[in-house]
């Protein structure tokens, strides 16, 4: 049983969320929260396997309470956000989320999203990831550009791995395009994560991009 742990300030938002998770068989809403403060006390009482958190909050802001349940290794994150709040979603990947999902995600990628989350695997949706990065790390973006260097520890071969990483592939789609087995693209990106020590594939998409290994337009 995945226990989840819902929090965003908008009553009726967490009715639909609850009545959808509720409603499967592996997934359980043990708490809710409606601002971050409580969010917080609640994930260290009760031990959720995911915070399904709001970003925009009283007294504490989702994006604040995103980094003090994961430095405190609480549980994992996974932040709900709208088109026009692209750079909370993107701070809050930066402070330790699993992955962003758009508030109007359908019910089914929800309950994937949230399998996929408490699994260890990390939540990256390539358009939205793309689009939002694009914004805020682009010519225009303001976002700071980190030194490139960091990626010296890659081979070649991991640098061309990444590269695709963070245009939105999956293992599978790796393997095919690479002509390599999907054991042999895990080996990759196992080890991509630990040189770069990165927590997830969503770090990972963020790095390239700061490091201009991706650049804003790449298709």
């Amino acid at each position: 049983m995945i226990r989840v742990l819902l929090v965003d300030d908008q009553e009726l938002m967490r009715m639909g969320f609850r009545m959808v998770l509720n409603a499967q068989e592996d997934l359980e809403v043990i708490g809710e929260a409606a601002d971050g403060v409580d969010a917080v006390k609640l994930a260290e009482e009760l031990r959720p396997d995911v915070v399904l958190m709001d970003v925009r909050m009283p007294r504490l802001d989702g994006v604040e309470a995103t980094k003090q349940i994961t430095e405190a290794g609480t549980a994992k994150v996974l932040v709900m956000t709208t088109f026009d709040m692209d750079e909370y979603a993107l701070s809050a990947l930066r402070n330790g989320a699993s992955g962003f999902l758009l508030k109007d995600t359908p019910p089914a990628d929800l309950v994937s999203a949230l399998r996929s989350v408490a699994s260890g695997d990390a939540v990256v949706s390539p358009s939205v990831t793309k689009r939002l990065l694009d914004r805020f790390l682009g010519p225009s973006g303001g976002g700071e550009l980190r030194d490139a260097s960091v990626l010296d520890v890659l081979t070649e071969r991991e640098r061309e791995v990444l590269v695709l990483i963070a245009k939105g592939l999956s293992n599978t789609e790796l393997a095919q395009k690479l002509f390599l087995s999907e054991a042999t693209v895990k080996t990759h990106v196992g080890r991509i994560l630990a040189k770069l020590e990165l927590r997830d594939r969503v770090q990972a998409v963020v790095l390239a991009y700061e490091t201009g290994l991706v650049r804003p337009g790449d298709v």
